[in-house]
């Protein structure tokens, strides 16, 4: 591991560094001499230590005050760090794989409000190429007085729809409480923006083995969006799937602004997958596909639509979803340039004998 020391730090904050390398196993080195503080450009000194890192190290060293930045974590890598050649950690779900090469399509309304409705958008986007059937149940809102989502009754939707089509599904989970009954329904546990920092939520889902869809928050470093997975990796869940949904701006042309920089460098700096959310983004139908191809060109494993034919009628989001054409023009476009990467689409089976 690799410390860059706060310049002109004080003995006491260097004996606290010193101390807690040693308590850790560490044989420490400043570089540039036998136990002299380098100076080096940009001010802080160089400290070298040798042995053997747990994840936890990185944090515990970034705690205390005389250390101004970690260089190179070494052996002490956090669980979402992507080792040197490190291969990419595929998560697959039903007909779904993102990972590895290949991309999955995710695609349906932003809530579940009418059983008709939601079974007619599950057909119609997996028609169009999509595995995986996104629609909130539950729903946290802004105002307290807004739509929250039609509860148990739209998990029973979303589970009469993955009966007929064979689509899994991907719903938010608000409360820790909400665990075990949101996961009789859903093959994927999503994390939305607001709740991104929820450390008792996401500890929770780190003791559960269902893979977690884990989105950016609207004003998060990326720096502060892989420790939240982290807390879910580190309870043992190693399934977890990140999503850029845009961060907050000040201009009101999009909704969000879509960090397409964010999708290219999380690609380097983490084996988890990565996905896009165009919707959240653009807050307006008109400029999704714009926005899904350039997530996929920048290396996402996936694009999360908002599918809704009957968008003003919807009591969430209706004003940025896409109807049915255009999202199976984004599943192509999604086709066409997955392959020029040399990577490829899971496509959908045909339905099975239950399936209407």
């Amino acid at each position: 591991m690799l410390l860059r020391l706060r310049r002109n730090l004080s003995r006491p904050e260097l004996d606290a560094v010193l101390a807690l390398a040693r308590g850790l196993g560490y044989r420490e080195r400043f570089l540039e001499g036998a136990g002299a503080l380098t100076q080096i450009e940009g001010g802080g000194e160089l400290l070298r230590l040798d042995g053997r890192g747990a994840p936890d190290h990185v944090a515990r060293f970034e705690d205390l005050s005389g250390v101004a930045a970690i260089l190179d974590a070494g052996d002490a890598r956090e669980r979402h760090q992507r080792a040197p050649g490190q291969q990419d950690t595929v998560v697959t779900v039903g007909e779904a794989q993102f990972g590895g090469g290949q991309l999955a399509l995710i695609a349906g309304p932003c809530a579940v409000e009418d059983l008709e409705r939601v079974l007619t958008i599950a057909r119609g986007v997996r028609e169009r190429g999509a595995t995986v059937l996104r629609g909130g149940a539950y729903k946290p809102r802004t105002s307290p007085y807004s739509f929250q989502g039609s509860r148990e009754r739209g998990l029973d939707m979303l589970a009469h729809a993955k009966a007929e089509t064979g689509l899994s599904i991907v719903t938010e989970v608000l409360d820790p409480r909400d665990i075990p009954v949101v996961s009789e329904v859903a093959d994927i546990l999503q994390v939305g923006s607001r709740n991104m920092s929820n450390q008792a939520l996401l500890t929770e889902l780190g003791r559960t083995r269902r893979p977690v869809l884990l989105k950016r928050g609207f004003a998060a470093t990326l720096r502060e969006f892989l420790l939240a997975a982290e807390y879910i990796l580190a309870g043992g869940n190693t399934q977890v799937i990140l999503c850029e949904r845009g961060i907050r701006g000040f201009d009101p042309s999009t909704r969000n602004v879509f960090d397409v920089g964010a999708v290219a460098v999380l690609k380097r700096q983490t084996h988890l997958p990565v996905i896009v959310d165009p919707s959240h983004s653009a807050g307006r139908p008109d400029i999704v596909r714009a926005l899904a191809r350039a997530g996929v060109v920048a290396g996402a494993d996936g694009v999360m639509c908002d599918v809704n034919p009957w968008p003003a009628e919807a009591h969430c989001d209706g004003h940025q979803a896409i109807s049915f054409e255009e999202f199976a023009a984004i599943a192509a476009d999604t086709r066409t340039l997955a392959r020029l990467d040399g990577r490829s689409v899971r496509q959908a089976t045909q339905p099975t004998e239950t399936a209407s």
